[in-house]
């Protein structure tokens, strides 16, 4: 098995953009969602309601701050987050880090409800949920549930394979291969039988050691286009038929980082 593809998402729920190599911290990877898009209540303004965050991309600036880009609004380049904290609603932590007052006059131009940009000073105050496997100590950023999140290509493939046998079933035209996108995993992995990965306990990749918290229950987000965002009914319709116990879908893996170090795009793959 081998590592195919490696994600970050610096803003959580934007775009992510691939890389070939990152650095695992006991929270994730290096630059990946230590910033956040809240309301004024700082509640979590979600991918599944707000598909115009997908437009947005973020380059981080050599000085901590942000250069962000988005379809219809000018490039804005954000300073390092120096506001005062503000209390914000994720498990697990109570505050965050303001930015700059025109990086929340641009993220509520682009989505059209009053928005803030958020920062995680320190990604070691937030705690992973006890009830989505955390353990003591373990720490995540602005990630939902655990650091990393693990997909595979086989496991992508065989469900491209069960949404075109619906679809012939329905009489529908072939909706072709969904984006493995859809499920914004941190990393993707081939050369295994699909969902071989639902097994696992514990994964190496490369030099790192992760054990895997839980398997990942998915939501309306995979529903939506990352090309398009306009939302579908695939996969969710097709996992709840192939993929569905405990009342949820399943598909992907979560993992927390046992040691830390350098992942590459190639780097050798072992679970057990």
């Amino acid at each position: 098995m081998l590592i195919t593809q490696i994600r970050i998402y610096p803003i959580k729920s934007i775009s992510g953009w691939a890389v070939d190599t990152a650095y695992v911290h006991p929270w994730g990877l290096d630059g990946d969602r230590r910033w956040a898009v809240v309301d004024h209540q700082g509640d979590n303004l979600w991918l599944g309601e707000y598909p115009r965050l997908l437009a947005v991309t973020a380059a981080e600036r050599s000085d901590g701050g942000l250069l962000l880009s988005a379809e219809g609004l000018p490039d804005l380049e954000v300073p390092p987050a120096r506001g005062g904290s503000v209390p914000v609603g994720f498990s697990g932590l109570d505050r965050a880090v303001l930015a700059a007052d025109e990086a929340h006059s641009w993220f509520t131009d682009l989505l059209g409800v009053p928005a803030r940009l958020v920062w995680l000073d320190d990604p070691a105050r937030r705690s992973i949920d006890p009830a989505h496997g955390g353990l003591p100590g373990e720490v995540v950023t602005f990630a939902w549930d655990a650091p990393l999140l693990l997909t595979s290509a086989a496991s992508a493939r065989r469900l491209d394979e069960w949404i075109e046998e619906g679809a012939r079933e329905r009489g529908e035209p072939s909706p072709g291969p969904l984006s493995p996108l859809r499920f914004r995993p941190s990393v993707v992995v081939d050369g295994l039988v699909p969902f071989e990965e639902d097994g696992w306990r514990e994964v190496r990749i490369g030099g790192v050691d992760f054990r895997v918290s839980e398997l990942c229950d998915r939501c309306a987000v995979t529903i939506i286009d990352p090309d398009t965002r306009l939302r579908g009914k695939e996969p969710l319709r097709t996992l709840a038929r192939h993929r569905r116990w405990d009342g949820k879908t399943w598909f992907g893996i979560r993992l927390v980082p046992r040691t830390l170090g350098v992942i590459n795009v190639g780097d050798p793959v072992t679970a057990r």
